[in-house]
């Protein structure tokens, strides 16, 4: 596909209408439920491609956590910004981005390895881990597939995406030294009228599979003490 966007390009004109088409996936509304139940007030979570602050930092805010969201689109930081007050957003690219030290007690990615190729996928997956303090937890959703530079149209967008398999997923998770608590899929469909999708504003809406993962780093293991080199550091 030629002049393709950058993802900070196709969500700043996505802008609010991702919030309605995915704000209410069940998969991921369950698995803040059960990431907020396991954090004390006060807990340092890290939200990888926070969108409109909806659900993920508005959820666990709301919880008494200090949130950060980052995200590489500016339209997307400032509708979080004014969403959810009580967290902080920065516009950052997590191929890019230096978490501070001690890492966090969570850190929540939800759907922000797919507009990408499959080499950034896994750098910044073990980056994210990386971050996970001891005794810390890691939630992730994404559309699982051994996917590697697929063009496709979504939500009216031409945009090209890259994935992993599940089982891939699960297996550098355990690889960066954290316990796997639980795993799924599930096929999400959209509401008709919100107009997702693969065929355009007003199109058809397609159904898409969706993988969880719920993880933690035993408090007794250290996070390593210095972040993965960025995509664009790693041989080829």
């Amino acid at each position: 596909m030629s002049d393709r966007k950058t993802a900070a390009e196709v969500f700043d004109e996505v802008g609010a209408h991702y919030e309605e088409v995915f704000g209410r996936v069940p998969g991921q509304l369950a698995a803040l439920d059960w990431l907020a139940a396991r954090l004390e007030p006060g807990a340092r979570v890290l939200d990888v491609g926070s969108g409109t602050g909806r659900p993920t930092a508005e959820a666990l805010a709301r919880a008494g956590c200090a949130v950060t969201g980052i995200d590489v689109s500016a339209e997307m930081v400032g509708l979080a910004r004014a969403r959810v007050p009580s967290a902080r957003f920065e516009q950052a690219d997590v191929r890019s981005y230096t978490a501070p030290e001690g890492g966090f007690d969570a850190v929540c990615a939800f759907f922000p390895l797919l507009v990408m190729d499959r080499r950034d996928v896994v750098a910044s997956l073990e980056r994210m881990l990386s971050w996970v303090a001891p005794g810390g937890y890691f939630v992730m959703a994404t559309v699982p597939g051994d996917i590697s530079d697929l063009d496709i149209v979504w939500m009216g967008h031409e945009v090209t995406v890259s994935s992993l398999s599940a089982s891939e997923y699960l297996s550098r998770v355990e690889g960066a030294g954290l316990e796997v608590l639980g795993h799924h899929t599930a096929v999400f469909t959209p509401e008709a009228g919100s107009a997702d999708s693969r065929e355009g504003a007003g199109g058809g809406v397609e159904p898409e599979e969706h993988f969880f993962c719920r993880a933690r780093r035993p408090a007794s293991t250290p996070a390593p003490t210095a972040t993965p080199a960025s995509p664009t550091d790693l041989p080829v």
